[in-house]
């Protein structure tokens, strides 16, 4: 299936401090690929991700416990795609990530979540140790707080060593309090710290698709599966009510703008620069190119747009202040 000829040229970001370009959407496997979509499945999203001019494949050695790593791995092998021309990342925390990707090395790779129970400067040491055998380019962190990150660092720093350059956190209109305060002042220059954020769409409440109520084909019906039955026990009917009540509100600008409300989420991440890609998930072509219109969409936002946005979602959090 051949790309669209009306969609946008794809934008690539620096990731945080480094050279690295990394483009504003990405491809990730969770929940997808080695798990409910099939070889075929994979391979075809992925052709299209890349010929759409996507460079950055997101991975991790928990997903569809390592077949994601396995059968992604086997994509870029079976197109005989330049490895240089890839950002390969994967994450590592409950298992061993390079025992099973057939690839030679992966160019981020991120502590998924952080072992208190290990020092910091060990954790450091590690890290380090991946890039000095050649099994990885840069190193960054997923979902750690802000204090841990200026802690890894400032161990970094103090050994001569490599610290973390870039975090992955769950980002999208409903959560933002991580991004936009949390991690604020890791954001700014000379600290640079590069997002590679996940998560989008809220797991595709932002799509609207559930206004109607939850359809038996969709991902939040499949109650079987460890993630969904995790995601109902944390969050009630009521929550989950309410936030697809909020983005309901959010459908009469999507039809202003021209857009599907999954579009114009996507659009509403691009739009904060310091995010240096959004990491989606697809399971068939199409879906790869209606993502990749939020790259056109997001320069369409203005101050006035975002202002509506905020209204109706109010959650956005206090402005960090520079100077008193």
């Amino acid at each position: 299936m051949s790309p669209p000829t009306d969609l946008p040229e794809m934008e690539y970001r620096f990731l945080g401090r480094s050279g690295l370009q990394v483009s504003a959407i990405s491809l990730g496997g969770w929940l997808t690929y080695g798990g409910h979509v099939d070889r075929e499945g994979t391979y075809a999203c992925m052709k299209a991700a890349y010929d759409v001019g996507v460079n950055f494949f997101d991975c991790a050695e928990v997903y569809a416990r390592g077949e994601s790593e396995r059968v992604m791995g086997e994509a870029i092998k079976k197109f005989g795609w330049q490895r240089n021309d890839l950002v390969i990342s994967t994450k590592i925390y409950w298992g061993s990530a390079f025992s099973t990707r057939p690839l030679d090395y992966v160019d981020l790779i991120y502590a998924h979540r952080l072992d208190r129970n290990t020092s910091m400067e060990e954790t450091v040491r590690a890290f380090n140790h991946l890039i000095d055998t050649g099994k990885a380019l840069y190193w960054g962190t997923s979902e750690w707080d802000a204090d841990e990150i200026a802690e890894a660092r400032h161990y970094a720093d103090k050994l001569n060593l490599i610290g973390p350059l870039m975090e992955q956190p769950r980002y999208n209109m409903l959560e933002r309090l991580r991004v936009e305060s949390t991690l604020a002042h890791l954001l700014r220059s000379p600290q640079s710290l590069g997002l590679t954020i996940f998560s989008p769409l809220r797991q595709g409440i932002l799509s609207g698709k559930y206004k109607s109520g939850i359809p038996p084909d969709s991902r939040f019906a499949q109650t079987q599966l460890e993630f969904i039955s995790g995601f109902w026990k944390r969050t009630g009917q009521d929550e989950f009510q309410a936030m697809v009540d909020t983005v309901s509100k959010l459908e009469p600008i999507a039809e202003r703008l021209g857009v599907k409300q999954s579009v114009l989420a996507l659009a509403w991440v691009l739009a904060n620069k310091h995010v240096s890609s959004a990491i989606t998930g697809a399971s068939s072509p199409e879906q790869v190119y209606e993502n990749v219109e939020a790259v056109r969409m997001y320069k369409l936002l203005t101050e006035e747009v975002l202002g509506e946005i905020d209204e109706i979602l109010g959650n956005k959090p206090p402005a960090v202040v520079m100077r008193f």
